[in-house]
């Protein structure tokens, strides 16, 4: 199979619907498009049913016979990679190993950088962009936006900030052209080894804003403490479902016996943890993020601190910081739910804690 046909049954599973996320790609099923979080199948003449050796041929043509990609699909068992269609899109792309056979899973990268009012996001989320110093958080389950949050407020400091960006992920998704910024982006495998060697090399590069795609290990967090402390604004993620849990996940990745001294550098260099979580609409069948935001306050950073115990957790912290700029998933899935944005069964479906929010919804009628 020659590159341009992969080409083409990539475009024509694209032109299947206006929303796909995701293009799906596994022996034993047809082609699958994801829509709004649900996978179905496009009809492709001459293709009913994919077999082994057709993902095996689709792979490789995305591969394009890069060694690299092809020693760490052998060593690893899966590899990360780009892909385009020119004048078409780009696709992130993952190729792994399943029952034997090769699969991939393409997700989609719009042409443009969205802005922060065209997702919709709350307007707290401005001023991360006018930041200085410090680290911000990005978190929530694969698939819920997380990088596309990230590359609006990279757009947005680019808009209007005369700085050095630099941007290291894997690979790179949004294409950031230099408007006001200077955006230089490095992609792991093709333009350093890994995040830490990457994050390390750019305190020598004068950024004013490093991005780091995901925070994955000890090394590259020990490293963006460090970055935050030393003047930068450092922007990442994480795969956790809330704020609290990330609190945990970054102190945990570190020995027991540092545990104290991670949350006091935690509690000193966050600004933001935001939370996201795509929700079915009640309406036209879309997703609306659900954004949970927790800021540095005197009292959220007196609870990383000292920890969480009998009065002291993080999510009343969030919940009574509404003046702060600062909103719950809960408190924000109520309100959903009230406007009709979102199914009364959704909202209990994807709350922190069902029970209460059962609860506080208890007068809802529906109307």
């Amino acid at each position: 199979m020659l590159n341009f046909k992969v080409d083409n049954l990539l475009s024509r599973m694209l032109s299947a619907s206006r929303n796909v996320s995701d293009l799906n790609l596994s022996a034993g099923r047809p082609p699958q498009i994801e829509v709004d979080g649900r996978l179905q199948g496009v009809e492709v003449r001459g293709l009913p049913m994919l077999k082994p050796f057709h993902t095996e041929a689709i792979a490789m043509a995305l591969m394009g016979g890069r060694k690299k990609h092809l020693d760490d699909l052998a060593e690893r068992g899966s590899v990360d990679l780009s892909y385009a269609i020119p004048g078409v899109t780009r696709f992130r792309v993952n190729i792994f190993f399943q029952r034997g056979s090769l699969a991939a899973v393409l997700r989609v990268i719009p042409q443009t950088v969205p802005s922060l009012d065209q997702l919709n996001l709350p307007k707290e989320l401005r001023n991360i962009a006018k930041l200085k110093n410090g680290i911000v958080l990005v978190t929530g389950p694969t698939g819920s936006g997380k990088s596309t949050t990230l590359a609006a407020v990279i757009h947005e400091i680019n808009q209007h900030q005369p700085v050095h960006i630099v941007t290291i992920e894997d690979p790179i998704e949004y294409l950031h052209p230099n408007l006001e910024a200077t955006v230089n982006q490095r992609e792991v495998g093709a333009d350093a080894p890994s995040f830490s060697l990457a994050l390390r090399a750019a305190l020598r590069q004068a950024p004013k804003v490093i991005l780091v795609g995901e925070m994955r290990d000890l090394e590259t967090i020990e490293t963006a403490f460090e970055a935050a402390e030393t003047g930068h604004l450092v922007l990442s993620t994480l795969h956790t479902i809330d704020a609290a849990k990330t609190v945990d996940r970054v102190i945990g990745v570190f020995p027991k016996d540092q545990h104290q001294q991670i949350r006091m550098r935690f509690a000193q260099t966050f600004k933001y943890v935001v939370c996201q979580k795509l929700i079915p609409k009640k309406a036209d069948g879309g997703r609306i993020a659900a954004v949970e935001i927790m800021k540095a306050t005197f009292r959220t950073r007196d609870y990383i601190l000292k920890g969480e115990g009998e009065g002291r957790s993080l999510i009343d912290a969030i919940n009574d910081g509404d003046q702060d700029g600062m909103q719950g998933f809960d408190k924000v899935l109520e309100k959903m739910v009230r406007h009709g944005l979102i199914s009364l069964e959704n909202g209990l479906a994807y709350a922190s804690n069902k029970g209460n929010m059962e609860l506080e919804l208890a007068d809802y009628d529906g109307s």
